[in-house]
C-alpha cells in the first residue's frame, strides 16, 4: 500500500468538506483497503475508508442505496486518485449489540424490496452458468504461470460443476432478485443507538438475494442446510419474498443458495489469486479456502 497516495486521499477529502486534518485512528487496514475512524478539530468524528480496484466502487453503491431508502452510512465526500477510492463516511458509533438472526433476516429484507439499480453489475441465470467456466479459467492462468501445480483435484471438482452448472442456475431470476449485498453476514450488520445500518457495499451487485442469505451464517463449518431453512423462513416471515422458499434448478431453495454461493467465493478467490493478489506466497491459504468451497459446492450441486 502505498502511504503518500493514501495521505493524499485523506487531504483532498479534508479540503473537498472544508475542514482541516482530522487525528486519525486506523481501525482495520490490508493491503487493498483500510478503515481509520477521524477525529476533528471541532469535536465532529467521521470514517475514513479506502480501497483499490475492485474494491473502489463502493460510493457509488452507499449513494445509490441511501437514495433507495437502504439504512446505510452517508458518504460526506468521495474522490478517485490512482485507482484509489477514498470516502468520509457517517461515523455511526459503538454498536450497541451483537446481531442476531433475526435483525439479519429484516436487513434482507429490506434490501431485497428495495428498487433495484441499473449501475450495479448484474449476475443473472447465464452469469451464474458461466461461473465455474471462469474459475477453470482463472485456474488455466495460475497453472500456465507456474503456479497450483498440485490442484488437479480442483481442476476436477470444476469440470464437476461445469457440467451441472445448466441445469442447476435454473430459477437465479426468481425473486427476491435484486440488491445482493454478497458480503452479508453479522459483521456487516450495525446496530447503534440510532438503529441499524448495513456496512461494506464495495462488492454489492444485482443477482439472486438468496445469495446474501446462503451467506449470513459464514462458511467456515460445513453448510447447513436446516439451518439455513430456518433462516429462509423467518425471512420471509419477516417480509422476504415468499419464492425465497420455492425449489429451483432441482434442488431445494437452501442446497441451491448454499451451493451456489460457494460456486461464487471460489470463482472471487481464484480471480483474487491470479488477478487482484497476485502473489504466490498466499497460494497456500487460497488453495486451501478454493478446496474446502469447491467440496462443498460439487456436493450440493452435482446431480
Amino acid at each position: 500500500m502505498d502511504e503518500t497516495l493514501i495521505t493524499k486521499l485523506f487531504t483532498d477529502l479534508c479540503a473537498t468538506i472544508g475542514q482541516p486534518a482530522a487525528k486519525r485512528e486506523e481501525v482495520r487496514v490490508w493491503s487493498m483497503s483500510g478503515v481509520e475512524r477521524l477525529n476533528f478539530p471541532d469535536g465532529s468524528t467521521a470514517i475514513f475508508k479506502y480501497a483499490t480496484r475492485p474494491f473502489d466502487a463502493e460510493d457509488r453503491a452507499l449513494r445509490q442505496a441511501r437514495a433507495r431508502d437502504i439504512p446505510v452510512p452517508q458518504v460526506f465526500a468521495s474522490i478517485i486518485r490512482k485507482d484509489w477510492l477514498g470516502m468520509f463516511l457517517e461515523d455511526l458509533g459503538p454498536a450497541t449489540r451483537e446481531a442476531n438472526d433475526l435483525d439479519g433476516a429484516a436487513a434482507a429484507a429490506t434490501l431485497h424490496a428495495a428498487p433495484r439499480a441499473g449501475a450495479l453489475p448484474v449476475l443473472d441465470e447465464e452469469g451464474m452458468r458461466a461461473l465455474p467456466g471462469r474459475a477453470t479459467d482463472h485456474l488455466r492462468r495460475l497453472r500456465e504461470a507456474g503456479r497450483w501445480d498440485e490442484a488437479d483435484d480442483v481442476a476436477g471438482g470444476l469440470d464437476a460443476l461445469v457440467g451441472a452448472a445448466e441445469a442447476r442456475a435454473v430459477g437465479a431470476a426468481l425473486e427476491p432478485f435484486g440488491w445482493v449485498h454478497s458480503e452479508f453476514h453479522p459483521s456487516s450488520l450495525h446496530i447503534g443507538a440510532s438503529g441499524w445500518r448495513l456496512l461494506d457495499f464495495a462488492r454489492a451487485f444485482s443477482g439472486p438475494g438468496l445469495l446474501d442469505l446462503a451467506s449470513w451464517h459464514g462458511t467456515l463449518d460445513v453448510p447447513d442446510l436446516g439451518r439455513t431453512r430456518v433462516f429462509l423462513e423467518t425471512y420471509v416471515t419477516h417480509g422476504g419474498h415468499q419464492d425465497a422458499l420455492a425449489d429451483r434448478g432441482g434442488l431445494t431453495a437452501e442446497a441451491w443458495a448454499l451451493g451456489w454461493h460457494r460456486v461464487w467465493i471460489i470463482e472471487w478467490f481464484l480471480e483474487q489469486a491470479v488477478r487482484w493478489v497476485n502473489d504466490p506466497t498466499t497460494d497456500p491459504a487460497y488453495l486451501k479456502v478454493v478446496r474446502r468451497h469447491l467440496n462443498d459446492a460439487v456436493r450440493l450441486l452435482e446431480p
